[in-house]
């Protein structure tokens, strides 16, 4: 590769139809687009993704809208318009992708659903992303992450017994958002062998719920419905932050019989506990859990986190700490590994997080955060239209 040559990226020509909206379809397709994917984002003309007015802390633009839409080109469309809806199926004919999250039936009715699109391109992969799914009892109830995580079981498992809580973060967005880039890479690929594109149907509930992880064996096995543990794990102690006499937390997991012996001989310096009956295994400090913590607790309250944390890496233990955001964003391992980038925006250059995937074969880019409607005449001129045509669609308020 010259100095003049852009780097080669795994979805290179891969072109995507983004009919979508505030978090979990706009999380996706901005992984698709940092790929290589071109990602042709449709807004709705004067007011766009309604995530673009949720603030106005980025120098003016929407947090929210420059966390997930970076590398993409915005086409603003008024789709309830029949024009509008002809752009679009024409765009579709052209694309590898049409990926949706509105409601389920709600591209349909607007002469964008999977089988009217199919008709057209046979070859789509049409991806639709929705809160319960295309079928079933929920598939018209209204979703947003916090109640989905209500629904799927997080809020029931997070949080102290005494109050629930839910994730910090949009993780049922996130999940959902990652499940459909999964399906759409291999939709792609099985296609190379097929020559067809199919339905990809993902649901924010089916995401969270396949991230239950052991709870439902216990409950199935064992009738158990887990209880919230705080900043606990549910089945292994000791294991999760514990308050040192300075106010830091120190975070730490004893995952084996062998971490137990460490933690017990080396870190705290209490062997004795290592013939406490009730303290032998790992179900056994399970059901005892509460002596147990109430000791531990009261040992890391004696000395201030540094010593522990000292302690942890003599005896060779998995441990950390509780950073804040600001104490992440200057993280030693976030700068080494250049997880701060930047990106080009109506309001100049903006940091953004970095994609997760390094593949040395496939670097993501970071090239802009693109304005309302920045894209429309390129765009439409790149499906015929001539300028007359798209001064007449901006007069009919068509984009």
């Amino acid at each position: 590769m010259t100095s003049n040559q852009q780097p080669a990226r795994a979805l290179d020509g891969v072109k995507v139809l983004a009919f979508e909206q505030v978090l979990s379809g706009p999380f996706a397709t901005c992984l698709l687009a940092d790929m290589g994917a071109e990602v042709i984002k449709v807004e709705r003309p004067g007011v766009g993704d309604v995530i673009r007015s949720w603030d106005s802390v980025v120098k003016g633009l929407s947090s929210g809208y420059v966390w997930l839409n970076r590398n993409k080109r915005s086409l603003t469309v008024d789709v309830k318009k029949e024009k509008g809806k002809e752009i679009l199926q024409q765009l579709a004919q052209k694309s590898d992708i049409f990926f949706e999250n509105y409601a389920p039936g709600v591209a349909g009715r607007l002469g964008l659903g999977y089988e009217q699109l199919n008709e057209l391109n046979p070859r789509l992969i049409y991806c639709s992303l929705s809160g319960y799914g295309q079928d079933g009892p929920y598939r018209d109830v209204k979703a947003y992450d916090l109640l989905i995580q209500g629904e799927g079981g997080i809020i029931a498992t997070t949080g102290y017994p005494e109050k629930p809580a839910k994730a910090g973060i949009a993780i049922a967005d996130i999940a959902s958002g990652m499940y459909a880039v999964i399906g759409i890479v291999l939709a792609l690929y099985q296609r190379e062998r097929t020559g067809q594109g199919q339905l990809i149907d993902v649901s924010m509930l089916d995401s969270i719920v396949s991230w239950l992880g052991y709870f439902p064996h216990h409950y199935w096995h064992a009738g158990e419905e887990p209880g919230r543990a705080g900043m606990r794990h549910h089945y292994v102690t000791p294991y999760g932050p514990y308050l040192a006499g300075d106010g830091e937390y120190v975070n730490l997991a004893v995952a084996s019989p062998a971490d137990w012996e460490l933690f017990c001989r080396i870190v705290i310096e209490k062997p004795e506990l290592l013939q406490d009956s009730r303290f032998v295994t790992v179900q056994d400090r399970r059901k005892n859990r509460a002596a147990l913590e109430e000791v531990i607790e009261a040992i890391f309250l004696e000395r201030d986190h540094k010593h522990w944390l000292s302690q942890l890496k003599k005896a060779e233990m998995p441990h950390g700490i509780v950073r804040g955001i600001a104490q992440v964003l200057a993280h030693p391992q976030v700068v080494a590994r250049k997880l701060i980038r930047e990106a080009q925006s109506p309001v100049g250059k903006v940091p953004v997080i970095a994609n997760a995937l390094k593949m040395s074969g496939s670097p993501a880019r970071y090239d802009r955060i693109p304005g309302l409607g920045e894209d429309n005449e390129a765009i439409l001129g790149g499906l015929g239209y001539d300028p007359a045509a798209i001064a007449d669609l901006r007069r009919d308020k068509v984009i």
